[in-house]
């Protein structure tokens, strides 16, 4: 057995590929480890440079984006570590992040998944100690009216210093590390999630069979954070697609995890989000462009609702 296996999913990010393979492999520690990079048929020649540059890198080459999770799934007939440690091509780790991470996780055996401290490139923190959604709490969070229910649990509170070691719901798969024993236990991602929510899944499943998932402070990571997105107009930040993979998504947990009856409350709550969302762009601007872009966003939801037979099914 090895200390820790590290797996990238690639796609389209060749440089900062390269960039995150050498930071991992610049590390101080004394850990035995062992590196895969499962790409996802970038165009950007990606899996070319990994086996150029890294010829002691575990390369597995798909012939098609299979998603996030499908991707990391990929490796488990092959890992050897005692720890896997998922980490995204647009995650930078500092010279001793996986040792002190590593060495946590040694001395606190009751923790099966362990996130550090996410930060943007400009050293902006980011969501990083995060709590399981609920349809009420998404509801709250895309109206603006949390600020009616204080007492709420929103999926993310900022409020906190976030430099004291913490047990949350779930933690950012960016960087993301798990005991092996988690795995042996409840596995890793359902392959039904193609992007989203498969580390709020595993995590949700992880907390039942009774571990702790923690946030720790102490060794932070610069997270760039969409760049896979950026370089594919149909999986892309301002695209329905991404829409469409999110609602998709939070549907199919909302089912696997809570049941039938919080799928139609999600429902509910998100048709009454969107009419409150429409009324206040024809307060704000009453012009038909954007009522029309409203009722486009309601209807690719009431169209993935069916679509997914009310989140029983995957679309991919």
């Amino acid at each position: 057995m090895l200390d820790v296996s590290i797996i990238f999913v690639s796609y389209n990010t060749a440089e900062m590929t390269q960039k995150a393979i050498e930071l991992v492999n610049n590390s101080q520690h004394k850990l035995s480890t062992e590196i895969f990079v499962v790409d996802n048929a970038s165009r950007d020649d990606s899996a070319e440079l990994v086996a150029k540059l890294f010829p002691d890198v575990h390369l597995i080459r798909n012939q098609e984006n299979v998603g996030f999770g499908r991707a990391n799934n990929q490796v488990l007939p092959f890992y050897k570590g005692r720890y896997v440690l998922l980490l995204n091509t647009d995650a930078f780790v500092e010279m001793d992040t996986i040792q002190k991470t590593f060495s946590f996780m040694e001395q606190n055996s009751d923790i099966g998944i362990l996130g550090v401290k996410l930060l943007g490139r400009d050293g902006v923190l980011q969501p990083s100690c995060r709590y399981f959604p609920t349809p009420f709490n998404i509801f709250l969070n895309r109206t603006g009216l949390f600020k009616l229910f204080p007492n709420v649990q929103l999926v993310d509170n900022m409020a906190w210093d976030h430099n004291t070691v913490r047990d949350c719901d779930w933690v950012p798969g960016c960087y993301y590390l798990i005991r092996k024993e988690v795995i042996d236990q409840v596995g890793l991602f359902d392959p039904r999630y193609f992007l989203y929510y498969e580390e709020v899944d595993h995590c949700y499943a992880t907390k039942q069979a009774g571990w702790k998932v923690t946030y720790y402070p102490d060794a932070p990571v610069v997270h760039i954070g969409g760049e896979s997105a950026k370089t594919d107009h149909s999986i892309s930040s301002v695209s329905r697609q991404v829409s469409a993979l999110q609602i998709e998504s939070e549907l199919l947990y909302f089912r696997k995890n809570l049941g039938l009856f919080y799928v139609l409350l999600h429902i509910k709550l998100s048709i009454l989000a969107e009419l409150i969302l429409i009324a206040k762009q024809v307060i704000k601007t009453p012009q038909r462009i954007f009522q029309a872009l409203n009722f486009k966003a309601l209807g690719l939801f009431l169209k993935l609702a069916y679509l997914t037979r009310l989140g029983s099914r995957s679309l991919r």
